[in-house]
């Protein structure tokens, strides 16, 4: 992780614990006017973060978070998926695209992962091993870690 990676945002004070990963949804409405709404809205939607630090003890008044918001210091979070043994290669690059719509599948969590934007790159940084479970569609899978590029 380099310096370059990490942002500064806000986020709900007692959520604000180091290595808490969440995935951020955008501004609400409640935002509208807020003197804090460019550092609070400073993340790309639908992208999984992680907390790597608190910024100071200050804590600002918000019309969302009943307990006002913090500073805190986050990195894009590298996220799970399962894809095709024959794409599972370590270092390459991926257009992320999952065609897979067994939902009640044991898997289907780890093939439509929340955080993964439908349509962007993505680096395979670690192949972990096979699929805990079987594919219903008889796919023979790979548990991977995406990071964005």
């Amino acid at each position: 992780m380099s310096e370059n990676d990490v942002k500064i945002t806000l986020i709900g004070s007692n959520l604000a614990e180091v290595g808490l990963e969440f995935i951020y949804e955008g501004e609400t409405p409640e935002c509208e006017g807020c003197k804090v709404f460019k550092v609070c809205n400073n993340l790309q939607s639908k992208k999984r973060y992680r907390i790597v630090g608190i910024r100071g003890s200050t804590v600002h008044k918000c019309n969302v978070h009943r307990d006002g918001v913090c500073a805190v210091e986050v990195i894009e979070s590298p996220i799970l998926a399962l894809l095709p043994a024959g794409r599972a290669i370590v270092n390459s690059r991926i257009l992320f695209e999952s065609t897979c719509t067994c939902s009640e599948c044991d898997n289907y969590e780890l093939c439509c992962p929340e955080g993964i934007i439908e349509g962007e790159y993505y680096l395979i940084s670690k192949v972990l091993g096979n699929a805990a479970g079987e594919c219903e569609k008889k796919f023979r899978l790979k548990l991977v870690e995406l990071t964005s590029i």
